[in-house]
């Protein structure tokens, strides 16, 4: 057998034999290695998944919750679309009895499709190119090359590609609102004004629905202050002439040289006098809260 012994020229390498420093098994290394790469680092580790299998529905939103520290979903809409994001993509996954790897895959392509769209701003149309990429590294395609790589068959890329239509993609205009716009917070609120019950020596009424305004109280009903009585000092020296006056005056009979029709004449007009004064005051003190009731009776019909 001849076998060449000339010289190679320069830049040019032997039939048969790699390049220098590589070898078959090199390369085969670090295609791997660049297979590693796709969908990772893991969204979920494999205990969590392991953990996630075992609960129900509602086990599952409450540690996915805990796992992605959503701390916010009963009072944030957003929070509360993500992890429904994830819990359906997960249950979905248990229902095509995935196996751990496969969920865990699965997992974080779901996470990096929603992070393309929240941090990269990927269109539907690159979504779906990226996707392509992906399947095409993670599905049957790689069957020639190694069959560790091949994670999902056909049947399961197809399924797949299909849940993320009706999931993901029909609602990817939704998905960028949720993500791109803020949305505007509408506070409604109402302003009351309470009246809190005055202390016992207050000079106002009880806070009731039959309560009146002030002035009314202190003009009609408050009773009046009690007059002070005015105490008359006598002086110390009083001589006998005064004494002796004072002694006839007592003595002497302030109606004498009044008849009895004269007294009663006096004694009824005065009572008239002081009746009417009371009737009049006692119509207006009517007439006034008949006006109060007639004003609450017509807010009541407002309400």
């Amino acid at each position: 057998m001849a076998t060449s012994v000339g010289p190679t020229p320069v830049g040019t390498t032997p039939l048969g034999l790699t390049p220098a420093g590589t070898t078959p098994e090199s390369e085969r290394d670090d295609e791997f290695q660049e297979h590693e790469k796709i969908l990772s680092p893991d969204f979920l580790s494999v205990a969590q998944i392991t953990d996630l299998l075992t609960e129900d529905a509602a086990g599952v939103q409450a540690k996915l919750g805990m796992f992605l520290k959503f701390k916010n979903v009963q009072t944030c809409l957003k929070d509360a679309i993500i992890l429904d994001y994830y819990v359906s993509g997960f249950l979905w996954a248990r229902g095509m009895e995935f196996s751990t790897v496969q969920h865990s895959k699965f997992m974080t392509l779901l996470d990096m499709l929603l992070q393309n769209l929240k941090t990269l701003h990927m269109s539907l149309e690159d979504s779906l190119k990226w996707l392509g990429e992906v399947m095409a590294e993670i599905g049957p395609a790689h069957l020639e090359k190694n069959e560790e790589w091949n994670l999902f068959d056909v049947k399961q890329a197809n399924a797949i590609i299909d849940y993320l239509q009706i999931s993901l993609f029909q609602h990817y205009k939704l998905y960028e609102f949720m993500f791109y716009f803020t949305r505007e917070e509408i506070v409604i609120g109402t302003e009351q004004v309470i009246e809190v019950v005055k202390p016992v020596g207050h000079p106002f009424p009880d806070p009731l629905e039959e309560g009146i305004s002030y002035d009314i109280y202190s003009t009609f009903i408050e009773p009046p202050p009690a007059l002070e009585t005015e105490t008359k000092v006598l002086p110390q020296e009083q001589g006998p002439e005064d004494s002796q006056l004072e002694t006839a005056t007592s003595d002497t009979d302030l109606l004498v040289g009044f008849t009895i029709e004269d007294v009663k004449s006096a004694l009824g007009q005065v009572t008239d006098d002081v009746l009417i004064s009371i009737q009049s005051e006692i119509n207006e003190k009517l007439q006034i809260q008949e006006e109060a009731f007639n004003a609450r009776i017509e807010k009541l019909k407002k309400a």
